[in-house]
């Protein structure tokens, strides 16, 4: 879908709501529906949209890459250096001069959850009633279109590769950093080989032994793989702007019975998700359905997040495989399926894989394998 596309949805719900602008400041929404992402939000930057036009206020270090990437009718750039210190219009300054040209009324479209306190408390100063678009962004964001998932599994794709060359070099004695390092050459060189002038990053981490690794989200550390331990590595890759998530927790050398029963057990649960998740499901169905895997064998206390989230321009996006989420599942959204178990003393048992749904069902992005034994080294 193009950003023009994007654009004509988005107004024809301000139509609906009777909003006659609409300020997007989350950046990615912004690079939804202007085709531009910056590298850094330190400086302010806003979208604004009308029926007839849309408008970017940036700071003059973005200049150039706005006018090479942003589809907007015009730009609007403020500046803080020295050279230019007689322009001494800011952000909002712009902002407030946009507003009073504006003839779109007093209903602004912003969201609530991603506005400045400071710019919301202005708005409503000036009299603005504000209506919540960002809920809607979301919504058309869930629904991802043919270029987006060939994106998608590009980046899946890549970090199988990525994953998979880490993995050939296990060893003890080898730090969690020096594993991920191998996987981040591989995808480096192999993205600087195959592609030409896209945008490819990734983040990973790496948590080892029975302390680090039961507990979900760390960064790599310089410990040291030791005999015995379980092992989380977690990685995303995204090609221009679109993520793939992919994740394996494998043991090392003489682990306990209890630590293979229970990376087998989380390996059952998501397998349960990624065979019942497709369209018109609700989404806690899957989330449930998961739960009770380990509900059954006892480990219901060590559950301690939803089995999986949305995935596209974010890390982590609406809307959520939760248990109270009653949303009805369609065809193009995107899912990372990752039931865990995080028991003390023992370890923390997750894989993630990330799912597109389809007419039939889903189709899994991220292929590297999941079994027991491929997980033993």
């Amino acid at each position: 879908m193009s950003v023009k596309k994007r654009i004509e949805l988005l107004r024809h719900f301000m139509d609906e709501q009777g909003v006659g602008l609409a300020i997007v400041w989350e950046p990615d929404n912004q690079f939804y529906v202007t085709g531009f992402r910056a590298i850094s939000y330190s400086r302010p930057i806003v979208t604004l949209i009308d029926g007839e036009k849309t408008q970017l206020i940036i700071p003059a270090l973005e200049e150039s890459h706005a006018a090479e990437k942003a589809v907007v009718d015009r730009t609007y750039v403020y500046y803080e250096h020295y050279g230019q210190r007689h322009r001494t219009l800011t952000y909002m300054d712009y902002l407030s001069r946009i507003l009073n040209s504006s003839d779109a009324g007093m209903k602004i479209g912003v969201e609530i959850g991603s506005l400045p306190s400071s710019v919301l408390l202005y708005l409503q100063e000036k009299g603005y009633v504000l209506i919540d678009i960002g809920a809607k962004i979301m919504e058309m964001r869930s629904i991802k279109d043919t270029q987006e998932i060939e994106m998608l599994k590009i980046a899946g794709h890549l970090s199988d590769q990525a994953i998979g060359e880490s993995l050939k070099h296990v060893k003890i004695g080898l730090s969690e950093l020096e594993f991920d390092a191998y996987g981040d050459r591989l995808l480096l060189e192999t993205a600087s080989k195959k592609y030409h002038d896209e945008l490819i990053g990734y983040a990973d981490w790496t948590c080892s032994g029975a302390l680090r690794s039961e507990m979900p989200h760390l960064y790599s550390s310089t410990r040291r793989f030791e005999d015995g331990d379980v092992i989380v590595h977690s990685r995303q890759v995204w090609f221009n702007n679109y993520r793939a998530e992919n994740e394996r927790t494998f043991l090392l050398g003489n682990v306990t019975e209890l630590q293979k029963d229970l990376l087998k057990l989380a390996i059952e649960a998501q397998q349960v998700g990624l065979d019942l998740i497709r369209p018109g499901l609700l989404a806690k169905e899957v989330d449930i359905a998961t739960y009770e895997v380990f509900r059954r064998a006892g480990y219901a206390d060590y559950v301690q997040h939803r089995v999986g989230h949305g995935l596209g321009l974010s890390e982590h996006e609406e809307p959520y495989l939760r248990f109270d989420n009653e949303l009805v599942l369609q065809e193009g959204m995107v899912y990372t399926i990752e039931p865990g178990i995080y028991v003390p003393s023992v370890g923390g048992f997750r894989h993630s894989d990330t799912v597109i749904l389809t007419e039939n069902g889903s189709c899994l992005i991220t292929e590297y394998p999941r079994d027991f034994e491929s997980m033993r080294f």
